[in-house]
């Protein structure tokens, strides 16, 4: 089944991809509404994220370690907590602005020790800089690599979701004081 000689082949191909190019920018105009959605940047990521996960479960696979039947109740709770905060932390801190520039733009202060920040919208950047702002589409690149890194290295793993868990146990209590604070003297 090689090409044949006068070519045919390249063409119906060449057709084909044009064919597939006319029906994605179809999509991608009768999806958005007159809205400007970046559907190939989404579909790069699920993809990036698809690969990542593979890679990570190889890994985990290739270790020879059965996995636990079902997770432990108190690993999924300390995970969600490591999780919420560390997602935060990577989109949101401004200490952490720095990761998130080349894809973003500083729009102003948003809440305490966090920012706004909108996405670029120079091609890929602006799924990048939608996913590196957004706490939500974070969090599900943080639990992965955190549950990964429970069955890979165990006791360093759930170290730092500790330390993550106390953090976010810290900022509660930062806030509960504040508005204690300012409830009793009126600042």
């Amino acid at each position: 089944m090689g090409a044949e000689p006068d070519g045919s082949t390249a063409k119906r191909d060449g057709r084909l991809a044009d064919r597939l190019r006319r029906r994605l920018r179809h999509t991608e105009r009768t999806y958005s509404a007159g809205e400007h959605r970046p559907l190939r940047g989404y579909a790069a990521a699920m993809a990036a994220f698809g690969v990542y996960t593979v890679g990570w479960a190889t890994v985990v696979g290739r270790r020879g370690r059965p996995l636990p039947d079902r997770p432990e109740p108190w690993d999924v709770a300390l995970t969600a907590v490591a999780t919420f905060r560390l997602s935060r932390l990577l989109s949101k801190a401004s200490v952490t602005s720095p990761l998130r520039a080349p894809f973003t733009t500083f729009e102003g202060p948003q809440g305490p020790a966090e920012l706004h920040e909108e996405a670029r919208s120079e091609g890929a950047k602006d799924t990048v800089g939608e996913l590196v702002t957004c706490p939500f589409c974070m969090s599900v690149w943080v639990a992965s690599t955190l549950t990964a890194g429970q069955l890979l290295w165990p006791r360093a793993t759930r170290t730092t979701m500790g330390a993550l868990a106390a953090l976010a146990g810290a900022d509660a209590l930062q806030l509960a004081y504040g508005a204690l604070v300012e409830k009793t003297t009126g600042e």
